[in-house]
């Protein structure tokens, strides 16, 4: 899908979490496309050594394995490799876990986990890249939040309140961060089949569903994510920040 025409990026690193998922893995192609220095980020060793074998005549796509509910490794492990490569330019908060169930079905601490993963790792990564970029004078952050925000889902209670966190994170960090000439911005992502659609239990009923909603009447595709995540950490976008940018199919008009 990708050309080097596309978005020209060429040289800025880029760290990408939840990078050998459905959307992740599109947008490694996409960043590596534009002439970027990619770092996938993820806990599936074996998608994470496919994704560098299937890209090693794209450009330079390196995997690294963290799991980012353990926030102090994730923070270390993103140091060493800036200390061994340079300033990650370019940021993508990507990573997410969205078990469904009744809200009096979730606990506490299956809660404290979700948030872990979704807000605190995501904490920890812009932690880690934010000196860089600062040094630098220049940053792009990208966090990708969700359509769920704005209701209309059951059952997602725990990821609905990340990604509502993840909102609240882009606006602040777009304020104090924007003295260093760095931006910050979130992608409300519609329904995309990727792999967090195969939890629903009917699946043609839920094609239907995501039909009626949206006013564009075909499916979204990782592409489309993508293209936008390349948007938003260009320089054609570097007067835009703290923004929340749906891509829905026209499914959500606030």
């Amino acid at each position: 899908h990708w050309s080097q025409n596309d978005m020209n990026l060429t040289g800025k690193r880029v760290l990408i979490t939840g990078a050998t998922g459905g959307l992740g893995s599109e947008a490694c192609i996409a960043f590596l496309a534009a002439g970027c220095e990619v770092f996938a980020l993820d806990i599936k060793p074996e998608r994470g050594a496919l994704l560098e074998q299937t890209t090693r005549k794209s450009g330079k796509l390196e995997y690294l394995n963290q799991n980012l509910e353990d926030r102090e490794k994730t923070r270390q492990s993103i140091k060493a490799l800036q200390d061994r490569v340079g300033a990650i330019h370019i940021l993508i908060n990507n990573a997410a876990i969205y078990p469904a169930k009744r809200f009096e079905d979730f606990d506490l601490q299956e809660y404290s986990e979700i948030q872990r993963v979704n807000v605190e790792g995501a904490i920890a990564c812009t932690q880690a890249v934010l000196p860089g970029m600062k040094k630098e004078g220049a940053g792009w952050i990208v966090n990708i939040a969700s359509i769920t925000f704005y209701g209309g889902w059951a059952n997602l209670y725990p990821y609905v309140a990340s990604k509502g966190a993840l909102v609240g994170l882009t606006r602040a960090w777009a304020r104090e961060f924007g003295p260093f000439g760095i931006n910050v911005n979130a992608i409300s992502v519609g329904a995309i089949p990727t792999d967090a659609e195969k939890i629903h239990p009917d699946p043609d009923g839920y094609q239907k569903y995501v039909l009626e909603h949206q006013s564009l009447k075909r499916r979204g595709q990782p592409r489309d994510i993508a293209h936008v995540m390349m948007f938003l950490s260009s320089p054609e976008a570097s007067f835009i920040t703290g923004q929340v940018i749906n891509v829905d199919g026209g499914w959500v008009m606030h």
